[in-house]
C-alpha cells in the first residue's frame, strides 16, 4: 500500500497519532546516512522496505519501540558537538493524496503535529514546511497545545507594492541594454549590476517606480484621472479578493500588453504601451491565472468554472450556492476524479472567499476580482465598477 493510501486508511479508520508516526518513520529513513552504526543495526528492518510501501515501513517502525527516537536523539547530540544543522524541507503538500482532501488534511495535520511535538526536543534537527496559508489554517485549528510553539516561528510570505514594482523594474531593466537606459533616464536609480542578478533598481518605496510607469504608459488610464491613475490601476486590477497581488500576474499583464501594442500600435511619442493595450491584457491574464490554478493547486476550480460560466457578478450568496450545488457528486475536473475541498456548498463559498477567488461586497453580495473573472467565464453586470 502506498503512502497516500495509508493516509487514506488513517483518515477513515485510525487516529492522528498514526499519521504522526508515519512521518516519523520516513524522517528516520531519510536521515539513515547520518545515523550511527548502532541505529543502522537496530533499525535495519525499517530501512529494508521499498519507500512507497507504507504498511511494512510502519510495521517495522512500531516494532522498533524507542529505537527510532533514541537514534535521532543521538544524531541531534552529535550535530550539537560538531556544530552542524540538518534542515528537512517539506513542499508541495497540496498534492498529497492526489487531491483527496480528507487524506490531504490527515497527512498535513499529522506532519504539523509531529513537528509541534518534537521541535523543542531536538536542537539541531529542524523542519522547514512550505504550505499555502489556507491549508495551514484549515489543518491546525484543532491541534495540540504544542501548536502555538511551532506557529511562533511561522513566516507568511507576501508581496508588498514596493517589492512588486521593484521586481517589475528589475525584469524590464535586465531585458536589454536599451530598456535599462530607458529606465535609468526615467529618474530611476540603480544600486549596482550584480554578476548573477543583473541590474538592481534602487526602490525604497513603491512610488519610486512611478516616474517609469507614467513614462511607459502615461499618468492616466484614459484621457484624465477619471479613468484611473495608471500607477494604482496596474496593481488594483491584478489583486485577488483578499487584496493580495502576485508578481506573476503583474509580469503577465505587462508582457501581454506589450504583445497587444506590437499587434496594434497606439502608444504616442516616448510611451511604450497605450492604456488600451493594458486594459485588453486583463482578460488574458485572468485566463492564464485560472488555467494555471487548475493545473496546479486547485484542480477543482475547473468544476467551479463549468458550473458558473456565463453568469453575471455580483450575485447573492444564495445564487452562488445554488450554482455550485449542481452535480455536486460528479467530478470537479474534466480530466480526472476530483472532489471539492468542502462538504457542502455553503462551506465551499466561504472557502472561495478565503482564497480570494470571490470577494464579499459591503451589501453582502459576492463579486469576482478581475484576476479571476474572465478566466471563470463570468460577466459583469452593467454599471458595476470593476475595481474595488
Amino acid at each position: 500500500m502506498g503512502k497516500w493510501g495509508f493516509f487514506s486508511r488513517i483518515s477513515n479508520q485510525r487516529t492522528s497519532r498514526d499519521a504522526q508516526q508515519l512521518w516519523f518513520a520516513y524522517l528516520v529513513r531519510l536521515l539513515q546516512p547520518e545515523l550511527d552504526a548502532a541505529a543502522s543495526e537496530t533499525l535495519a528492518a525499517l530501512f529494508a522496505p521499498q519507500g512507497g510501501d507504507a504498511e511494512p515501513v510502519m510495521n517495522a517502525f512500531n516494532q522498533g519501540g524507542q529505537s527510532p527516537l533514541l537514534a535521532l536523539d543521538r544524531l541531534d547530540e552529535r550535530l550539537v558537538n560538531e556544530d552542524r544543522w540538518i534542515f528537512v524541507g517539506y513542499d508541495e503538500l497540496d498534492t498529497l493524496g492526489d487531491y483527496d482532501w480528507q487524506t490531504m488534511g490527515t497527512a498535513i495535520s499529522g506532519l504539523i503535529s509531529f513537528w509541534a511535538s518534537y521541535a523543542r526536543r531536538w536542537r539541531r534537527l529542524r523542519a522547514k514546511i512550505f504550505m499555502r496559508t489556507d491549508l495551514f489554517r484549515r489543518n491546525t485549528s484543532s491541534l495540540s497545545a504544542d501548536m502555538p510553539k511551532l506557529a511562533a516561528n511561522r513566516v507568511e510570505v507576501s508581496w508588498s507594492d514596493r517589492n512588486l514594482y521593484g521586481m517589475l523594474v528589475k525584469r524590464i531593466a535586465n531585458s536589454s541594454p536599451a530598456l535599462q537606459r530607458y529606465c535609468a533616464s526615467s529618474r530611476l536609480g540603480f544600486k549596482r549590476k550584480d554578476d548573477v542578478l543583473g541590474w538592481i533598481p534602487d526602490i525604497a518605496k513603491a512610488e519610486d517606480a512611478k516616474p517609469l510607469v507614467q513614462r511607459m504608459i502615461g499618468p492616466y488610464m484614459g484621457a484624465n484621472q477619471n479613468k484611473g491613475l495608471t500607477f494604482n490601476w496596474l496593481l488594483d486590477h491584478i489583486r485577488d479578493g483578499q487584496d493580495k497581488a502576485y508578481p506573476r500576474a503583474l509580469v503577465r499583464l505587462i508582457e501581454q500588453a506589450a504583445v497587444n501594442e506590437m499587434e496594434s500600435p497606439k502608444a504616442g511619442y516616448s510611451r511604450l504601451i497605450d492604456p488600451t493595450s493594458i486594459r485588453r491584457a486583463i482578460d488574458k491574464v485572468s485566463e492564464l491565472q485560472v488555467t494555471q490554478a487548475i493545473s496546479n493547486e486547485w484542480p477543482w476550480l475547473d468544476g467551479v468554472r463549468s458550473r458558473i460560466r456565463g453568469e453575471s457578478v455580483p450575485m447573492t450568496r444564495r445564487q452562488l450556492e445554488y450554482l455550485l450545488s449542481k452535480d455536486w457528486s460528479l467530478s470537479w475536473n474534466s480530466q480526472r476524479e476530483v472532489r471539492p475541498p468542502a462538504d457542502d456548498q455553503r462551506v465551499f463559498v466561504n472557502y472561495l472567499v478565503e482564497l480570494g477567488i470571490m470577494r464579499q461586497r459591503g451589501d453582502g453580495r459576492l463579486d469576482t476580482p478581475d484576476l479571476y473573472q474572465s478566466g471563470l467565464g463570468l460577466k459583469r453586470k452593467g454599471g458595476v465598477r470593476r475595481n474595488r
